[in-house]
């Protein structure tokens, strides 16, 4: 008997564990789908025709696949494709559709983070408009950890565990001067402080630092920004803030260095909240300082991944297999905290047009009342998520990844 075929394609910014779903589909869907074609560039393969086979991937061996999990960003590569509403234009959906039939595609993957649940929404929407049986399932991944319903997203574990060690390395950086600093980090968040907030989780028995966290679930007063760190200056030599891209005034307005754009989903580039805060605190206090804006480094950084996350990302790869199977659609995986210590989780599904278009913030509760620090329910949230160390294979001293010069092939 002919197995029907299932494709899966990646979408997004990068992130550590992205792969590790995509290995958890691959695992899970042998000898249940003929082929596992992977869709290169997010869904713009489909629209291109432009696939891999990934089950003859999987042939090569354990070792492959184990080097593919521990290898950062998209092996297929990524997009950011907003498709239109098919009411007012249906051509690519026409497509898209076509080319399940021509390669007998059963269901369809997409892992990415809230934009790309905006596709998977789109696509079930459609499915079910011409009765297609196509089962289409949302993964979860996002450095963010702003999707809806899941207690959390594979990705974000292992950049916490970036941003914290970051935060040490610049404590001990700071500390050996005996002269008065303040450096502020940025770090991304433009809607939601989940992975500013992870800084915290670089505070032990000898380190404070952070010495204020500012996230864009508080607003954001200079002033009262200024006195924070002219009041911590007057009992210890070095300040470090970490502070969210996206914190913004009680009006919405961003702190920034310099003028917002938008990206193809109409979200806001920022720039330089960071190095609008040095320039404030250069021109109020007679201090040294600093600004480091970590930018995009946690999110490929292996050599600092969680196995947590990992694994988490693996199995949900996994799961969603396993829903596909069951007959689910229009849905995404997610996971459920069970308890926090031990740190158990459970996972299931929940309908796409509860989670697509809409963001996670930070509860308000887990932020103090001056809006420059997290609380104790923030950390032991995060605490479990960046557990474990992942062994990756060296070459000549550099992590080994897999080859992605199938990604520069194409223009």
């Amino acid at each position: 008997m002919n197995l029907p075929n299932c494709i899966v394609a990646q979408s997004g910014g990068p992130t550590v564990a992205i792969n590790a779903s995509l290995v958890g589909v691959i695992c899970a869907s042998i000898g249940h789908y003929g082929t596992v074609y992977g869709s290169i560039n997010g869904i713009l393969g489909i629209l291109n025709q432009h696939y891999l086979n990934l089950t003859e991937l999987a042939a090569s061996g354990k070792d492959t696949l184990q080097r593919l999990a521990t290898t950062p960003a998209m092996y297929l590569g990524s997009c950011r494709y907003k498709l239109k509403d098919y009411h007012e234009d249906a051509s690519d959906y026409e497509k898209i559709f076509a080319q399940f039939k021509a390669l007998n595609i059963k269901a369809f993957f997409y892992i990415g983070g809230n934009d790309s649940m905006d596709t998977v929404l789109k696509l079930s929407s459609y499915a079910d408009s011409i009765g297609s049986n196509i089962q289409i399932i949302g993964i979860p991944k996002t450095i963010d950890n702003d999707l809806m319903i899941t207690d959390h997203t594979p990705g974000f574990g292992s950049a916490a565990k970036y941003i914290a060690s970051t935060l040490l390395e610049i404590a001990h950086d700071t500390i050996i001067y005996p002269v008065k600093s303040v450096t502020i980090i940025e770090i991304m968040g433009r809607d939601a402080g989940w992975l500013t907030a992870a800084s915290a989780l670089a505070r032990n028995s000898y380190c404070s630092a952070p010495h204020l966290i500012y996230l864009p679930e508080s607003d954001f007063n200079t002033e009262s920004f200024v006195e924070d760190v002219r009041d911590l200056l007057t009992v210890q030599n070095n300040v470090i803030v970490a502070v969210s891209e996206g914190i913004h005034d009680s009006n919405g307005n961003y702190i920034s260095a310099g003028e917002n754009s938008s990206d193809t989903f109409g979200h806001s580039q920022l720039s330089g909240a960071g190095k609008a805060l040095e320039l404030l605190i250069r021109a109020s206090l007679p201090v040294k300082v600093r600004s480091v804006e970590i930018n995009i480094l946690q999110r490929c950084a292996v050599h600092l991944s969680s196995a947590t996350d990992l694994k988490e990302a693996f199995l949900s790869g996994e799961k969603a297999v396993s829903l596909a199977l069951q007959g689910v659609t229009a849905s995404m995986v997610i996971m459920k905290r069970t308890s926090d210590a031990p740190y158990t989780i459970t996972y299931d599904y929940a309908e796409i047009k509860n989670i697509a278009n809409e963001a996670k913030s930070v509860p308000r509760e887990w932020i103090n009342a001056r809006g420059n620090n997290v609380t104790y329910e923030m950390l032991t949230y995060l605490t479990p998520l960046i557990q474990g160390e992942v062994p990756i294979a060296y070459h000549n001293g550099l992590p080994n990844y897999m080859d992605v010069s199938h990604l520069s092939s194409q223009a």
